[in-house]
């Protein structure tokens, strides 16, 4: 396997983010939240919203640039039951891309039941797929090495390439409860695009996730919060477990995402391990500036 450094990978994935040029019409860079918390709609609204508060999709997408989006279809398991992120929250993201110009636009999950059945029961391969996205399954050969400077416990992993030719990349989780973690959201999230034996991040976890996300840089994060598992994740199953919150979490801030996004599944982000290490390791603060962040409520 090829071994690429992390400077060479983060380019791409930072491109919109850090290095985007306003276009024409654009919203000034000191005036856009970092944070964005959206409530009372549908998926697809919902999302749009976000977007337009954070700036418009012109923030992260330019024309010709190829997209990434990484949802959570890691089960086999039907919207209602909040394994998986919805599928009208990706499918709007895709158009919102496609309609930024975007030359590609792929979505893709290295999932844990069959990836055919979990890509069908979801509902967001057809949805993804109607609104302009490429869906792609997973193929082992394409997995490649990355180093991680600054990991203390992964120094390297591999990496599905992807990502690593991505320009833009938007982490899509859907917030739920996780057996290890405690919550599964952006972060964690990130564990579908990498490659090898993923069981072996469950031993400290906390500092091992860190490590990956320090590699690992999203342009955009939006968590789907539209229904919410509380208990028995990540697969769920069970209805009960299920709460409607039609909320979404968005920003460019991943720690911060995550920490609001925590709420969401009545949990303390004080109370999650790997948030507080991701500060204090410097990957950005749980909690930003009340100017920074902006709630809207719909309805």
């Amino acid at each position: 396997m090829q071994r690429i450094n992390r400077r060479d990978f983060i380019k791409t994935g930072l491109t919109a983010a850090a290095g985007a040029l306003l276009l024409p019409g654009a919203i000034a860079a000191d005036s856009r939240p970092d944070l964005v918390v959206v409530s009372n709609g549908e998926p697809a609204e919902l999302v749009r919203q976000a977007v337009e508060a954070l700036g418009g999709i012109g923030r992260f997408v330019r024309p010709g640039q190829t997209v990434l989006i990484k949802p959570n279809i890691g089960w086999d398991r039907v919207p209602e039951q909040a394994a998986n992120t919805n599928p009208d929250a990706v499918a709007q993201m895709v158009r919102m891309c496609v309609e930024a110009g975007a030359k590609t636009v792929r979505v893709l999950d290295r999932t844990c039941n069959q990836a055919r059945r979990c890509y069908q029961r979801s509902g967001i391969e057809e949805a993804a797929k109607k609104a302009g996205a490429q869906v792609r399954h997973i193929i082992e050969s394409r997995f490649q090495e990355i180093d991680i400077p600054a990991g203390e416990l992964v120094k390297s992993w591999p990496v599905y390439r992807d990502v690593l030719e991505s320009e833009v990349i938007i982490n899509m989780p859907i917030a739920k409860h996780h057996s290890i973690s405690g919550v599964t959201l952006g972060f964690k999230n990130f564990l579908g695009v990498l490659g090898s034996d993923r069981g072996a991040l469950h031993r400290d976890f906390a500092t091992k996730i860190v490590d990956i996300n320090s590699a690992l840089r999203p342009t955009l994060t939006i968590v789907d919060g539209y229904r919410v598992l509380l208990r028995n994740g990540p697969t769920g199953g069970n209805l009960q477990d299920v709460a409607v919150k039609k909320t979404v979490v968005a920003g460019t801030e991943p720690v911060a995402v995550d920490a609001r996004a925590a709420g969401l599944l009545e949990v303390d982000w004080r109370d999650v391990d790997y948030l507080r290490i991701a500060e204090q390791r410097g990957l950005g603060k749980c909690l930003l500036e009340p100017a920074r962040v902006k709630t809207i409520q719909l309805g």
